[in-house]
């Protein structure tokens, strides 16, 4: 009896499929990532000599600890009642030089949004959910007294938030960002954002 061949399987088109299963699943996977802090770093300075001396007043303490407890000069404090804090710290104007401060002017607090530094210190057990809340709350005070700002320089303008987001938008033209930023820059020069903050520590 003659024995037959098998049939050859034809494997040439096997690279094709396997090829465009590849590119499915790389269109279709979705990658989750970490969302982070936008923050933009400050322009490098020249060197000095020494740092200038600042007062205790001009500096607000945050302080949260390994329980994700917030204290506040001291003192615990909501982290709902962290923003309005920080606004009457910063918007205190208390040695009389900040012509459009809208503070309490007390002489215990700080002199001037030039002046005014927040001290950020976490412990190394702080929750990143409250190491974010925090930040943000922090960074809102600023957001908000610049927003407060260009409604009375710049009435006609969007939003100080939008003007940021529109500057920075890659399809801007340059025209729009040339009248951006000159605005932007004045509103940053009226409440600076000094926000420093401490190596986490281990209690």
């Amino acid at each position: 009896m003659a024995k037959r061949s098998a049939p050859e399987v034809n494997a040439g088109s096997m690279a094709d499929i396997a090829f465009l299963l590849l590119i499915f699943f790389l269109v279709t996977t979705t990658i989750e990532t970490n969302q982070g802090i936008s923050t933009k770093l400050p322009p490098p300075q020249p060197p000095t000599d020494a740092p200038p001396p600042i007062k205790d007043k001009n500096v607000f303490i945050v302080l949260v600890n390994q329980n994700d407890e917030l204290l506040v000069e001291e003192e615990r404090m909501d982290i709902k009642d962290l923003r309005e804090a920080a606004l009457e710290f910063l918007d205190n104007g208390g040695d009389g030089s900040c012509s459009y401060c809208n503070g309490q002017k007390d002489p215990e607090s700080s002199d001037n949004p030039n002046k005014a530094v927040i001290s950020l210190r976490n412990n190394r057990e702080t929750s990143y959910k409250t190491y974010i809340a925090v930040q943000n709350e922090l960074i809102a005070a600023y957001d908000e007294l610049r927003e407060r700002e260009r409604k009375r320089l710049y009435p006609n303008e969007v939003p100080y938030l939008e003007m940021d987001a529109e500057y920075n938008a890659a399809k801007t033209d340059d025209s729009r960002k040339d009248e951006l930023q000159p605005k932007i820059e004045k509103l940053q020069a009226l409440y600076p954002r000094k926000l420093s903050e401490a190596e986490p520590k281990k209690d």
